[in-house]
């Protein structure tokens, strides 16, 4: 694994941590307490590229590796791990799998205002029932004589609230399980979808989060993307990019708490000294920042393994089950660190701690990537 930098990639980087630290982190309080989706940062984002950072620029996007938009995602997320999941959800799970799965022109079609920040997508495989058992398909497809229609209920569709361009999971033959699954285009706006609010959500609040709920609505052939039956097999292999993904958001979030635990450890003042003199304060530091920086190394390996591997369901899962669960201490020391200044409704470290607790939920659970990591090394 090369860690040094390409030129491109610095440069592209230089403008999104300018982007961040400038437009984002200003706004993620906002974000936050208003619970909206922030829809002008985000065709901002599109602009820097950052919708669709591995496309290639004939497709919209910017062109560059998965170790740039993976430390993009980090970058982003310290300043708002809402826009950090976001852009996680356009890139790893709409727009990649429209580059490797669709035709000319579903790419032009789609792709090109997705990769751009022009169209917003969302990635609808959940159901109330088929949640870490996501072969266990509810939603029906069915052929009409004319073209087919889909009938069921999505539930927790990030990006909902403003997509423009749904990737929907359907089951055509509910017997054969995976097999029977195909994935479909569908527009954000097609009739016979009904978008219902969830409740209120702990944290990552702005994500536009919603249930969707589909009755007899009408696909045609051309919107089917990758072949008939392997929808399952599509949705596998973008859950690693976004697990990956989602271990960058993570890192975001822990270094934005260890950066704000470093801040008050050495302004605080208490029996006439800092409180970053007192060892139980330094090794807390030091363990936030030693557990941050090995999820790093993970997330980059898993990264750079998406250039040179065709599956990489171990990486990503490690990558993601030990930078969300170093996120999840680091927000916890944090909090210990700033004690009451912390735990006030509306702190930073406050908004960091619900924020980072969904990490080790969405796009499979800790217990899940456990899961796919035990089978990899019992295998080998």
């Amino acid at each position: 694994m090369d860690l040094d930098l390409t030129t491109a990639q610095q440069t592209f980087l230089d403008e999104v941590r300018r982007f961040a630290d400038d437009e984002v982190a200003p706004r993620a309080a906002a974000i936050d307490e208003s619970d909206a989706f922030p829809r002008d940062l985000v065709a901002r984002a599109g602009a820097l590229g950052l919708m669709g950072v591995t496309i290639p620029e004939a497709w919209g996007g910017r062109g560059l590796d998965d170790v740039a938009y993976t430390l993009a995602v980090e970058i982003v997320a310290r300043a708002s791990a809402t826009l950090g999941v976001i852009l996680a959800v356009n890139n790893s799970l709409v727009a990649e799998p429209l580059l490797a799965h669709g035709t000319d022109e579903q790419k032009a079609r789609w792709l090109k205002p997705l990769a751009r920040g022009s169209a917003v997508g969302a990635f609808a495989l959940s159901e109330e029932h088929a949640g870490t058992d996501a072969a266990n398909q509810q939603t029906r497809i069915t052929h009409d004589g004319f073209g087919f229609r889909l009938n069921g209920q999505k539930v927790w569709v990030a990006n909902a609230a403003a997509a423009d361009v749904l990737v929907v999971f359907a089951a055509a033959q509910p017997d054969v399980a995976s097999r029977g699954i195909s994935c479909f285009i569908v527009p954000g706006d097609a009739k016979g979808i009904t978008r219902r609010a969830r409740a209120d959500s702990l944290g990552v609040r702005g994500l536009g989060c919603m249930d969707l709920d589909f009755h007899d609505v009408r696909v045609d052939s051309d919107q089917l993307l990758g072949a008939p039956g392997k929808g399952f097999s599509l949705a596998r292999l973008a859950l690693e990019g976004g697990r990956v993904a989602i271990a960058a958001q993570a890192l975001g979030v822990g270094q934005a708490a260890l950066d704000e635990a470093l801040a008050y450890a050495k302004s605080r003042q208490t029996f006439g000294q800092p409180i970053a003199n007192y060892q139980g304060i330094q090794w807390m530091l030091a363990d936030m920042a030693t557990e941050l920086d090995a999820a790093r190394m993970l997330t980059l390996r898993a990264a750079s393994a998406r250039g040179t591997q065709s599956r990489i369901a171990s990486e990503a899962a490690m990558a993601k089950l030990f930078a969300s669960e170093a996120a999840h201490r680091a927000a916890d020391k944090a909090m210990q660190i700033l004690a009451s200044a912390g735990y006030r409704r509306g702190s930073r470290v406050e908004r960091l701690f619900r924020d980072v607790r969904a990490t080790e939920i969405y796009q499979g659970t800790s217990e899940v990537q456990r899961m796919i990591i035990a089978a990899h090394v019992l295998e080998a």
